[in-house]
């Protein structure tokens, strides 16, 4: 089903999300130190964020022009460099406020390269009958090792030693570099075959917005992944505030619900390759994103923490449900001389929707209470589908290769 470069593949990004795990708690926990200027702190964040807005463009477009491998090495070797600056800094006791902001920015931006790099990789490495399962092991692997292993054990690291989280991230990356030299075989979009001349970075993303734009399938479910992805953020945004204030929740509380929904991730990913395969593309989508509605519907009426940690594990398990038919379905239909361009589209609007659906429910939690955006998350999931395409309109951009 897969061939023996993919456990590479995954190997290096499951090691790849174990630094970033341990890097989203070391960093604010390093500005806290450095500073109680809540803009500072809050920069940091952003710093982070802002490469998946600026860069996921022009890194599509390099996915689709070079050797993708490269672009992971690259990426894994930088982020080496950068962490271990930032550990010598900590140890010395020289780091200062601008230097987590740059490193969190370059940071950023290596990650935005390396996700640009692995998602059109994979279907070089795996048949289209096994790419769902493919997409399933890559989710969960990134999950595990980022939310259930990375930030914990980053929280751990730190507490001993503020030095700690950043030496074992950057010898993470490290790893997952010697890792990508591993692989065999030929990476570049369309094989062995001649790129054409290349084009202004401009027309190249023109070019894929274009080929985009006619395939409604695709474009909306861009769209739609835009609502999904306000919805997310949103809710992830006031979810400590949910815990505490609705359902009673102290730190460690919050910390279970964090984990019920990352568990619920695993259920949904090792369930999707079977629904896909059953259902199709279009019903395990609509399902998916149905039932993250009304897990949400659920959360912002629980009335126990018992409920509420059994709808934040459905929502976690819906939403990837959702997340890998749309990948698997990506890769089914884009041409791989664009899938990093139409990928990196994916990401640029999930990104902006993301950071504008997490303003947006720090209004709503702040002015009617922190059930507000559970209630207001659950009416946008319930309608999307009627965004969508339906079966028959759409049968041919629905297709999965392998089924």
């Amino acid at each position: 089903m897969f061939s023996r470069g993919f456990p590479v593949l995954w190997a290096s990004v499951t090691i790849s999300s174990l630094g970033n795990g341990m890097r989203f708690v070391a960093l604010p926990l390093l500005a806290v130190r450095l500073t109680d200027d809540a803009r500072l702190i809050a920069l940091v964040a952003l710093a982070g964020q802002l490469p998946s807005l600026l860069l996921a463009l022009p890194a599509g477009a390099w996915a689709d022009r070079t050797d993708r491998r490269r672009m992971l090495l690259w990426s894994d070797a930088a982020r080496t460099l950068v962490v271990g600056a930032l550990a010598v800094a900590v140890a010395a006791d020289a780091v200062r406020i601008g230097w987590l902001v740059l490193a969190a920015m370059l940071l950023g931006a290596g990650d935005v390269v390396y996700g640009a790099g692995w998602s059109g990789m994979v279907p070089t490495l795996v048949p289209p009958a096994g790419r769902a399962r493919a997409n399933s092991r890559l989710q969960a692997g990134a999950l595990i090792a980022d939310t259930l292993l990375g930030t914990p054990l980053g929280a751990v690291l730190f507490g001993l030693a503020a030095v700690l989280p950043l030496a074992v991230d950057s010898l993470s990356f490290a790893v997952a570099a010697a890792l990508v030299l591993l692989l065999r075989g030929d990476f570049r979009p369309g094989g062995a075959e001649p790129l054409p001349a290349r084009a202004p970075l401009g027309r190249q993303v023109a070019e894929a917005l274009r080929w985009l734009r006619d395939r409604p399938v695709l474009f909306r479910l861009c769209l739609a992944g835009g609502l999904t992805g306000a919805v997310a953020s949103g809710l992830i945004a006031v979810l400590v505030l949910y815990a505490g204030r609705t359902q009673h929740l102290g730190p460690t509380g919050f910390a279970l619900l964090v984990a019920v929904f990352a568990v619920g991730g695993l259920l949904g990913s090792a369930l999707t390759p079977r629904l896909l395969h059953r259902w199709g593309a279009r019903t395990t989508m609509v399902a998916g994103v149905l039932g993250s509605g009304a897990c949400a519907l659920l959360m912002a009426l629980a009335p126990a923490p018992a409920v509420s940690a059994l709808a934040v594990a459905g929502y976690g398990a819906t939403e990837f449900a959702w997340a890998i038919g749309g990948l698997t379905l990506r890769q089914s239909q884009v041409p791989s001389r664009l899938l990093g361009r139409i990928s990196m589209a994916y990401q640029l609007v999930f990104s902006a929707a993301g950071a504008t659906g997490a303003a947006l429910a720090g209004l709503l939690a702040h002015q009617w209470g922190p059930r507000a955006p559970y209630f207001a998350g659950a009416a946008l999931l319930l309608a999307v589908p009627l965004l969508l395409p339906g079966a028959r309109r759409g049968a041919e951009g629905w297709a999965l290769a392998g089924t």
